[in-house]
């Protein structure tokens, strides 16, 4: 009966955003009363092995590193966004924007393992909010930039909170995870993907007008800087419960799994807390090639909706993109990547 009830919770929380345009407006909100009814719903299981004042410390408080993180840089881009505006204006003038918009893509993928997702994606969207590129080549960009950023973020466990739970999972032998295990396993395919996306992006087609900001955006980007860390803090607070009242379900039928299924199963990391799949699903016993498959899959699935990434909300909270927008790019871009690194994960370079 417990899967029963959680099978209906992940059906609303995969189809509400697209039906009712409420929901899509207030999804934050939305999906932390979701996560709320999973815990319920998970009591009797989750609670055997966790506290509940242990969940309620961990839902209040790791939220808050990154919310903190969101709003003294976005502060930060706020009162330094004239410079960057000068400095768009002169790359611009010596590249062209496809190849201002691969740039970005790559080198924002592959900084964020050092700089993190959380500061990359706020240079991101400072980028993209600065260029006003047309809506639809907006969307599209911005998408393809959180793919990348999830991705190269990965790199080392600096970068994001799956890597660091993979190299603890990993520490002892036989892998002996290290600072560059994720490097020396995954650094190829991180990488190839990293450029792939830029490659990608040079095949849209876009315009962009003046680099202005009228002083209503001005006012706008100020107080946006605080709702923007509070709607991050929410959402985040949303994925740890979604990922912590969904325990039965991962660990009785998925955790189990042979690495191939789990691939495409863990585009579930859509919408769930792709940390908390990693702590459940990742064990010692695994072989290297069982690890990277599990791993990739998790990256790749993380894009393709807003809920799948921190990179993916911070940058549909600042531009406005809807989860509509989202999953009408992410969606397909997603299923097309994980076909294509199946193929090569098992089949061509296992």
């Amino acid at each position: 009966m417990v899967e029963a009830y959680l099978f209906i919770i992940l059906l609303a929380v995969l189809i509400g955003p697209f039906i009712f345009r409420r929901i899509e407006h207030n999804l934050e909100i939305f999906l932390f009363a979701m996560g709320l009814f999973s815990i319920v719903v998970s009591r009797e299981y989750i609670f055997t092995e966790l506290t509940p004042a242990g969940l309620l410390k961990e839902t209040l408080l790791e939220p808050l590193k990154i919310a903190v993180t969101v709003l003294l840089a976005g502060l930060l881009f706020k009162y330094s966004r004239a410079y960057i505006r000068k400095g768009l204006s002169g790359l611009l003038g010596l590249v062209s924007l496809k190849v201002f918009i691969f740039l970005m893509i790559v080198l924002l993928g592959l900084i964020s393992s050092l700089i993190t997702a959380i500061i990359a994606s706020l240079v991101l969207v400072e980028i993209i909010s600065v260029l006003k590129l047309d809506r639809r080549y907006e969307v599209n960009m911005t998408v393809l930039a959180c793919f990348s950023i999830g991705f190269g973020a990965a790199l080392t466990p600096v970068g994001e909170p799956l890597s660091t739970i993979l190299i603890a999972k990993l520490r002892a032998a036989p892998h002996s995870a290290g600072f560059f295990y994720i490097i020396h396993l995954a650094g190829w395919y991180i990488v190839a993907g990293v450029i792939l996306f830029g490659l990608i992006g040079l095949f849209y087609r876009g315009h962009r007008s003046a680099v202005t900001l009228s002083a209503e955006e001005q006012d706008e980007a100020l107080s946006g800087v605080f709702f923007r860390a509070g709607r991050v803090y929410i959402f985040v607070m949303a994925l740890i419960l979604l990922g912590t009242g969904f325990r039965p379900v991962i660990d009785r039928y998925v955790a189990s799994l042979d690495s191939r299924y789990l691939f495409w199963i863990n585009s579930v990391s859509a919408i769930l807390d792709n940390a908390t799949l990693t702590a459940a699903e990742i064990t010692p016993g695994m072989t290297n090639l069982q690890v990277l498959g599990t791993l990739m899959g998790l990256l790749i699935a993380g894009g393709m909706l807003i809920p799948g990434n921190i990179p993916n909300i911070i940058s549909a909270g600042r531009l406005k993109i809807t989860s509509r927008e989202w999953a009408r790019s992410g969606v397909p871009l997603g299923l097309a990547v994980m076909v294509l690194y199946f193929i090569i994960i098992y089949f061509l370079f296992k």
